[in-house]
């Protein structure tokens, strides 16, 4: 009897689970379809004069690996496409509002390995590199996760991932920051970078 109990619980939660994530709202690209994990799609500024979409650089100069993520600064460049990864897959694969997801570039690299969106500590702030690991939602895996929000009239990226109840988290929005050699580097800050998403 307890263990039809328990296995009836425990179903509950899962059942309860999936229909509130299947409440949320699909993110929907500038054409007005919902984003779909695996197709590629540009990531760019949703308001003029803030920048072009994401691409990526080495993180010091004269070598070819690491590499960080940043915006072209001449904003009619889409930059590079990237995709999605969801840590609990959606029917359809349909990306949906504060669902957590991998966020990788899906375009050849100099680096032997994925670019999957990662957030890592830098001097005086904290960074999106592509330095992460695809998939395996866990304690370890925690800072490659990111989620997108509706933010006004289009979406903001955050990172606040669920994938870990146990784990503290310093969550934050991601914005832009501009060093002092023009390039526009991706961190976590309290002003968010309002984005929209283009399919390529």
């Amino acid at each position: 009897m307890k263990t039809s109990l328990f296995i009836f619980v425990i179903a509950s939660i899962i059942s309860l689970s999936s229909i509130r994530s299947q409440s949320q709202s699909p993110v929907l690209d500038t054409d007005g379809k919902p984003l779909v994990s695996g197709n590629n799609y540009y990531i760019v500024p949703a308001m003029s004069g803030r920048g072009g979409g994401f691409k990526l650089v080495p993180t010091t100069q004269n070598q070819t690996c690491p590499l960080d993520v940043v915006q072209e600064n001449n904003e009619h460049l889409n930059g590079q496409p990237l995709s999605f990864s969801l840590a609990v897959p959606f029917k359809g694969g349909v990306v949906r509002e504060s669902a957590d997801v991998n966020i990788i570039f899906t375009g050849a690299t100099s680096c032997d390995q994925p670019a999957v969106w990662r957030v890592e500590e830098a001097v005086g702030h904290r960074v999106v590199s592509s330095r992460g690991n695809l998939g395996g939602p866990s304690p370890g895996t925690v800072n490659n996760w990111f989620k997108i929000e509706k933010f006004e009239n289009s979406y903001k990226i955050v990172f606040c991932p669920k994938v870990c109840n146990t784990c503290r988290l310093d969550c934050g929005d991601v914005g832009s920051k501009i060093a002092k050699n023009g390039r526009i580097s991706l961190v976590l800050n309290t002003k968010p970078l309002k984005v929209k998403f283009i399919k390529a």
